[in-house]
């Protein structure tokens, strides 16, 4: 037997099937890793916590160096100061969370970082602060090709920087920016702009925030930024392995999953579907890699079953057995799980929560 099929008898008997499992020993190295890397091309570190939503994780990651955490959500950043975390930035427009008066309250305990990239959001984060009675840092997000949120002109991050500047409760704190892989050129030059024209102001980016875990390859590239957002990195994935940021060994989060049906000789169904790996596919073929039989396909899911597809596997898995699968994207695999089974040399270490897991304000 080797040591993964003891762990697969231990943790079925233990937890059942399908589970979501993390090697602690890779998590430590990984997180180790990141620091490292961000130490050695002298910008601060600030991991997202999006990918692991855990208090106790991401204290790790503030103990082995990081400046502070980022969070995509309020309901992230409110379980993140329950547990002593205060020095966040919330990279998204937080409007839901301004209007229904939780930013104001999280406000009043402590002081939050949040982005904005139009006025209505910096009218929102006004009313807010008020109420908080303590002014709201705020960072404009600039869009330089990726394509999501964020502005598109030095022009129009003016506009929003005299409105900050010109109002009581709002405090400029900087830029911040998800380049694409080939954006960092676009990057440099939006930056140089708005550097200068922000000067004219009178302002200046005191946090100038780069983003991504693909993004790793170009760190420090941007000359100028103070902090990089990874958040992946800390558990990987097959997302990961196909960008060449990681290598298997790197990958600690896995789902433990039966085979529970093989009506014929070319299908099979694991007991793990949408409700488990999710439908994001993130650009790759199937919807996960089973470490024991790569060859197999995952091909469709429903929300308890997973398809398999055996045709392209010379040797395939018995009814009952267990196989690790490595989800295409675990951030949101993990937002799937109260708790995750921890282990540490090959053994069952305990279990984690997943405290900040569906926290959508």
């Amino acid at each position: 037997m080797s040591q993964y099929d003891t762990l697969k008898a231990q943790i079925a008997s233990e937890f059942g099937t399908p589970v979501a499992v993390i090697d602690l020993d890779i998590v430590d190295a990984n997180i180790a890793r990141l620091q490292t890397r961000c130490d050695a091309a002298g910008i601060a570190n600030r991991p997202h916590i999006k990918t692991h939503k855990s208090p106790v994780l991401a204290r790790q990651q503030i103990n082995a160096g990081a400046k502070g955490i980022t969070c995509q959500k309020l309901g992230e950043a409110e379980i993140m100061v329950e547990a002593g975390i205060d020095d966040i930035i919330i990279a998204t427009n937080l409007l839901g969370a301004a209007r229904s008066g939780r930013l104001a309250a999280l406000q009043r305990q402590t002081g939050l970082k949040c982005c904005a990239d139009n006025q209505v959001t910096l009218g929102a984060y006004a009313e807010a602060a008020a109420q908080a009675e303590r002014p709201l840092q705020v960072l404009i997000e600039c869009d330089t090709g990726q394509k999501r949120a964020g502005v598109e002109t030095v022009e129009e991050m003016l506009l929003l920087a005299r409105q900050i500047k010109d109002n009581h409760w709002l405090e400029f704190a900087g830029l911040l920016f998800y380049p694409p892989l080939d954006g960092w050129p676009a990057t440099q030059k939006f930056y140089q702009n708005a550097k200068a024209e922000l000067a004219e102001m009178g302002l200046e980016a005191g946090i100038v925030s780069t983003g991504g875990t693909p993004n790793l390859r170009n760190l420090g590239r941007l000359e100028g930024a103070t902090e990089h957002r990874s958040g992946t990195s800390i558990f990987n994935d097959r997302m990961m392995l196909a960008d060449g940021i990681a290598s298997p060994d790197d990958c600690a989060f896995h789902i433990y999953t039966s085979v529970v049906s093989k009506a014929t000789p070319l299908r099979g169904i694991l007991d793990a579907g949408s409700k488990t790996f999710t439908s994001d596919i993130g650009g790759l073929k199937g919807f996960g890699l089973i470490e024991e039989y790569p060859e197999i396909q995952i091909h469709k899911l429903s929300e308890e079953h997973g398809f398999l597809d055996f045709s392209a596997s010379k040797n395939t898995p018995e009814i009952g057995e267990i196989v690790r699968v490595l989800p295409n994207h675990v951030c949101v695999s993990v937002n799937m799980f109260d708790r995750l089974i921890t282990v540490r040399d090959g053994k069952i270490a305990g279990e984690l929560d997943v405290s900040a897991r569906g926290r959508l304000v």
